[in-house]
C-alpha cells in the first residue's frame, strides 16, 4: 500500500514543485516504485518533466469521473505520473457534489496497491484541489523559503491540516519543513531560518536538517524537460535533494 506524500505551501515560489518531483526521483533512485500526482492548474510540474498533458487524460478527467486512474497514468523513465493542465482550474466549481473533498483519495485507491509512494504536488492556495490532496494524504512536507511571508504562511497551512485532520482526514500529519532557495551565508535567511525554527517548535513541526540552496541548474532542467537528479546529478542543488531524500527516509524509519 502506497504512502501518499504531499508538497504543499499556499504561498507561491518556493520550489514546491521542484521538490515533489525531486523527492519522487529521489524514492525511485532508491528502489521505490512512485507515483507522481500534478493537482496544480498551471501543469508545471507535467511540464518540467516531459508530461503529455494536452493531449492525453490528466487529472482533471479522473477528478470529474470521466476514467478511471489506470488510464490517466504516464510511465515515465524517472516515474509514473498522472499529468495537470489549465482545466483543473475548473475543478472547483464543477465537483460540488456531497463528499466532493474525497474525491482524490477514492480515484486513487484503485492504484495504491501498485506503488510504494504516492507523490502529489499542490496548488498555491488552500483551495477544494489542495483540500482534496490533503484528504488523501499519509503526511505533508512543507518547503518554505527564508521569507518573512512564507514562514508566516506556514500557519495558515498548519490550521487548514488541522481542519482536514478533524473532518476528513484523521491520520494526516506535517512530515517536516525544508528551508529551499537557502543561503546561509546571509544574516537575513539565517534569521529567517531560526524564525521558522521557533514557529515550527510552537507547531510541534520539525524543521529538516538539510536544507537547498538556490541554484539556476533547477530552471535549465526544467526548460529541458528533464528532472533535475538526473539533469545534473553532481551539482550542489541535486546533491542537496538527495540529502533531503535521505533524511526524510530516515525519519521514517
Amino acid at each position: 500500500m502506497a504512502k501518499v506524500v504531499v508538497t504543499a505551501n499556499q504561498k507561491g515560489g518556493v520550489a514546491k514543485t521542484t521538490t515533489a518531483s525531486a523527492l519522487a526521483a529521489g524514492l525511485k533512485q532508491k528502489g521505490f516504485s512512485v507515483l507522481l500526482v500534478d493537482m496544480d492548474p498551471q501543469g508545471n510540474l507535467s511540464d518540467s518533466v516531459g508530461a503529455d498533458n494536452m493531449s492525453e487524460l490528466t487529472v482533471y478527467e479522473l477528478l470529474k469521473n470521466e476514467t478511471e486512474a489506470k488510464e490517466v497514468v504516464q510511465k515515465l523513465d524517472v516515474f509514473d505520473i498522472i499529468p495537470a493542465n489549465i482545466m483543473l482550474a475548473a475543478a472547483e466549481q464543477e465537483i460540488s457534489q456531497i463528499g466532493k473533498e474525497q474525491r482524490l483519495k477514492e480515484k486513487l485507491e484503485p492504484v495504491m496497491q501498485e506503488y510504494d509512494y504516492i507523490v502529489i504536488d499542490t496548488p498555491p492556495a488552500l483551495g477544494l484541489l489542495t483540500i482534496n490532496a490533503f484528504t488523501a494524504a499519509d503526511e505533508v512536507i512543507v518547503p518554505t523559503t527564508a521569507g518573512i511571508f512564507a514562514a508566516t504562511g506556514i500557519k495558515q497551512l498548519y490550521d487548514t491540516i488541522e481542519k482536514v485532520k478533524k473532518y476528513c482526514n484523521p491520520k494526516i500529519k506535517i512530515a517536516g519543513i525544508l528551508m529551499t532557495k537557502y543561503n546561509p551565508r546571509t544574516n537575513n535567511d539565517k534569521d529567517m531560518k531560526e524564525l521558522t525554527e521557533k514557529l515550527a517548535q510552537y507547531m510541534q513541526v520539525p524543521v529538516y536538517n538539510t536544507f537547498i540552496r538556490n541554484s539556476v541548474v533547477v530552471e535549465e532542467a526544467q526548460s529541458r524537460k528533464t528532472n533535475l537528479l538526473s539533469y545534473k546529478k553532481n551539482s550542489a542543488v541535486s546533491e542537496d535533494y538527495i540529502s533531503f531524500v535521505e533524511e526524510y527516509l530516515k525519519g521514517e524509519k
